[in-house]
């Protein structure tokens, strides 16, 4: 059964519920062993966060930042904030200095939370330029304090503040006069542009998403939900409160690239992600069968085989499989999907919500024929995440991403525009009017800037209009679409593709230098380096045909005429990626002018 009371009491209102089930399952910092916490102590930290903020003079609606990577210490300051009606203002921990710079002016963030020693250390640096920045608490006890630095506190001296809740009464009366129209988080969005503007984000949109999705999304008290996207990201923040709404139990992952061992580690039920994950799984899996014996090759083939007749073209048909068809498919379930599931720590698997870029649809094929339930959606920050999903154990369509959620009115305007309206949505942007006047139509619809259409009841996705490409020759270009296409082959690590007022279709494409390097060594290529080895002839000859064949299915201007390999990858230092792995173009064209030049000479 849902709880969905308030966010500033609803910890509370679960422990009472729940007690002693354990509701966290992490690591320290820099830990190798795993930890669980309960309920009735997620409720006493919580309140002893609640109870130092208002020994820090904190008021209502004041804005608090918090610059960290997952951590359970994350968790206990959103709910702390939560309960005396603060507002939190959630950062990357990949963010730069600059970055947080601007976001600490423009929220007047006096109090800031830091993570490790590269978030305190971002703080430090910047404190001097921030003139409302007036302390930082750190959640990791072995982080170096600048000497001489008065302004810096551990989060366990924090929590002292609060020990024996001196101010719970004051707290209380916050509980009371909490509402619904107030501000729970403001998330700043980088955008592909640079333009970083916050996103209004209230506790009614927050209930209304509780709501709406415990309808459709069917995670439960006994789910182990892994979090792996980071709690800035609006899908993984409203995913995560979803899940503990229904008293699953959350593992926090604090460092996303050890992601792997943790899910064999841990062995999760549910997972929310982006496709960037299912695409490595699905590469890293075609790659061990492309280079295993004849026999394997040909027991997995027909397993994929089967498993796309009886999920694919039976089930998602909302179709029965017929006897023989189930029989093959639970053989082959048994001998090797399940194998495959457990080498990857989903043996548990339940459910698994994706969403945040384009899903290919070869990728979402894979998922579901060995026996892993995506579940594609679409959403915006803007939106608190679900747009719309697929629905589980009920017909859908590969490609689409679902249906839309209960209380989402969704209409296509002009150039297919999605437009959106309902009590998830955002009111707008903080101290933006001009924006937030601009982002809504004459009827009060937010424009998504997403180009798609309605078919039989289901969502589908066409392009970002503002990353629409015209050609010199007046073709229109979607390179999401063509990314998403090459981004499934093991060899492709990242791609740009460029075409805006060019006569043809162009790409940066950076390798995975580890397979590419295993290539190398197999056929005899001799490199000296990253860089030699993007150059060969060889190499490159290999790539063309792969490239080749990955868009048969495109257009011919659609098609990438020519591509460059880099041998360093896009990064967010350089300014190439946001905060959230987007490709920021125009800096891609600044940095590569000259190897874009190249590709375009006669």
């Amino acid at each position: 059964m849902q709880t969905n009371s308030h966010l500033s009491v609803f910890v509370h209102e679960q422990a009472k519920k729940l007690g002693s089930k354990v509701v966290f399952t992490y690591r320290d910092f820099g830990s190798r062993e795993w930890k669980d916490t309960t309920w009735d102590n997620f409720s006493t930290v919580v309140k002893q966060v609640s109870n130092a903020l208002l020994n820090l003079g904190v008021k209502v609606q004041e804005n608090i930042g918090v610059f960290s990577q997952n951590a359970v210490q994350y968790l206990y300051t959103d709910f702390g904030a939560f309960g005396i009606r603060a507002v939190t203002i959630p950062f990357y921990a990949t963010s730069s200095e600059e970055q947080i710079r601007f976001m600490i002016a423009d929220a007047d963030i006096r109090i800031l939370f830091v993570g490790e020693q590269e978030q305190y250390d971002k703080a430090h640096r910047v404190f001097p330029q921030c003139t409302t920045l007036e302390r930082i608490i750190i959640f990791d006890r072995g982080v170096r304090i600048a000497p001489g630095d008065p302004n810096a506190l551990y989060f366990d001296d924090f929590l002292k503040l609060g020990e024996n809740f001196p101010r719970q009464t004051e707290v209380e009366k916050r509980y009371q006069e909490a509402s619904m129209d107030d501000i729970a988080n403001i998330l700043y969005t980088s955008g592909t542009t640079g333009d970083s503007k916050g996103v209004i984000l209230t506790y009614g949109q927050y209930h209304a998403a509780m709501e709406a999705n415990h309808k459709t999304v069917p995670v439960n008290e006994n789910d182990v939900v892994m979090n792996f996207l980071p709690y800035t990201h609006v899908f993984e923040r409203g995913w995560a409160i979803l899940c503990l709404t229904v008293g699953a139990r959350l593992i926090i992952n604090t460092y996303p690239k050890e992601i792997q061992e943790t899910l064999r580690e841990t062995h999760p039920s549910c997972m929310s992600s982006v496709p960037r994950f299912w695409e490595k799984v699905y590469a890293g899996v075609k790659a061990e069968i492309d280079n295993a014996g004849s026999a394997k090759r040909a027991l997995f083939r027909k397993a994929l085989d089967v498993g796309r007749r009886h999920n694919i073209e039976y089930l998602s048909n909302g179709k029965r499989p017929p006897l023989h068809l189930k029989m093959e498919y639970a053989f082959y379930n048994k001998m090797v999907f399940s194998l495959l599931r457990k080498k990857l720590g989903l043996e548990n698997a339940h459910f698994f919500p994706t969403a945040g870029a384009t899903v290919s649809p070869e990728v979402e094929e894979f998922t579901h024929c060995v026996g892993i339930n995506m579940m594609v959606g679409y959403g915006l920050t803007e939106s608190l995440a679900t747009v719309s999903h697929d629905r589980y154990n009920a017909p859908y369509t590969i490609g689409s991403v679902g249906k839309p959620l209960e209380g989402v009115e969704v209409k296509i305007g002009d150039n297919d525009e999605i437009l959106l309206k309902g009590p998830t949505i955002t009111k707008g942007y903080y101290k933006r009017e001009a924006l937030t006047a601009a982002s809504f139509d004459k009827d009060g619809f937010f424009k998504t800037g997403d180009a798609g259409y309605m078919k039989d009841g289901e969502l589908f996705l066409k392009e970002r209009i503002k990353d629409l490409f015209k050609t010199s020759n007046g073709k229109y270009i979607a390179p999401q679409l063509i990314e998403s296409k090459l981004l499934v082959d093991k060899f492709v690590e990242q791609i740009a593709v460029i075409a805006d007022q060019r006569k043809f279709v162009s790409a940066l494409i950076v390798p995975n230098f580890q397979l590419l390097e295993e290539y190398a060594r197999d056929n005899g290529i001799k490199a000296d380096d990253k860089e030699a080895l993007c150059h060969d002839s060889r190499i490159i000859n290999m790539m063309t045909e792969r490239v080749e064949t990955l868009q048969q299915g495109l257009a011919s201007y659609e098609r990438i005429k020519r591509f460059t390999l880099l041998h360093t990858p896009f990064s967010m230092e350089k300014g190439e990626l946001t905060n959230t792995l987007k490709i920021r173009r125009n800096v891609l064209l600044k940095n590569y002018a000259a190897e874009i030049e190249q590709m375009y000479k006669e």
